[in-house]
């Protein structure tokens, strides 16, 4: 970019995106300048290098922006690994079937395992006789991702999936309102009327002296 530019010449693409040609690599950097703007190089492998002029902080806020907005709409697929036997027992493999649902159902894979024991291993065919009971059960919401296939001990399936079947998963409940907020409120002591003073009624008349004797 700018002065770090060694080449004698580039293709000059301006501003407004137009190209400009190829011009000698002083020239195309007096531009810029003359703009207030940097020369950046965006191909270095052509013969000549192009360039752009641009506003390299802006471009590079903007392409930081757009990597953060699309990291923020990846959604994130995880492998739920559930593992069987050749002769897991019929209250067991329904368990483990609604899990398998509940992850498909939530945009997981799910990586089926058949652990075999001893000279189980001898037997492989049960193993995939139990892959196909459970691929029978999921057929509704699951397609096949990798075909079973042997790793030292054990036998791996695949499912993922099928468009269409992703719920969301549900958020979480409204709290449910208190005992205190669900009472009446309590009534709130009215203050007794305050008497208002009587009139001053009219005055007694004084008694009168007594007379005095001479």
């Amino acid at each position: 970019m700018g002065r770090r530019i060694r080449v004698p010449e580039v293709r000059v693409i301006g501003a407004d995106g137009n190209q400009v040609g190829i011009i000698a690599t002083h020239e195309a950097l007096r531009m810029a300048e003359e703009l207030g703007l940097e020369l950046v190089e965006v191909n270095p492998r052509a013969a000549p290098p192009v360039c752009r002029i641009m506003d390299f902080g802006k471009f590079k806020y903007e392409t930081s922006k757009k990597e953060k907005a699309s990291r923020k709409h990846q959604s994130t697929v995880v492998i739920k690994e559930i593992k069987l036997r050749p002769k897991t027992d019929e209250h067991d493999l329904d368990f483990k079937v609604k899990h398998i649902r509940r992850f498909l159902q939530e945009g997981n894979k799910c990586k089926l395992v058949i652990v075999f024991r001893g000279r189980e291993i001898v037997h492989p065919e049960t193993g995939q006789a139990m892959l196909d009971s459970v691929i029978k059960m999921i057929s509704d919401l699951a397609t096949i991702e990798q075909r079973a296939m042997m790793e030292g001990r054990r036998m791996v399936l695949i499912v993922g999936p099928k468009t269409g079947v992703v719920v969301r998963a549900p958020g979480p409940a409204a709290p449910a309102p208190s005992a205190s907020a669900l009472a009446p409120a309590a009534p709130r002591p009215v203050a007794a009327p305050v008497a208002a003073p009587a009139a001053p009624g009219p005055e007694a008349p004084a008694a009168p002296a007594p007379a005095t004797k001479n």
